[in-house]
């Protein structure tokens, strides 16, 4: 009778982590993984937007680090985080 009690309890304990990894767990990894996939793949030209809502064009990268261009005239430009960057705009010749 004790361990009766015990596998009923066990068995929606599991349920309920089985439906956790499925809706937070997994969805989070694959966003990660998005995430490294891009800023990997960020080159010189790149027409980004900062976390903070900075857009600008990435003119060097050194390492962990770039080089963004947020304006032409007078010519500025900031160093950030590779993490700092939220997204790659979207190219107009993909269109």
């Amino acid at each position: 009778s004790g361990g009766m009690g015990f596998n009923s309890f066990l068995i929606p304990l599991a349920l309920m982590f089985g439906i956790m990894y499925f809706m937070v767990i997994m969805p989070q990894q694959r966003q990660r993984k998005k995430t490294q996939a891009m800023l990997s793949a960020l080159k010189t030209g790149d027409k980004i937007i900062t976390g903070s809502g900075i857009y600008g064009t990435i003119s060097g990268i050194d390492g962990e680090a770039v080089i963004l261009k947020i304006s032409s005239e007078p010519q500025v430009k900031i160093r950030i985080a590779r993490a700092a960057i939220a997204q790659v705009e979207a190219q107009e010749d993909a269109k």
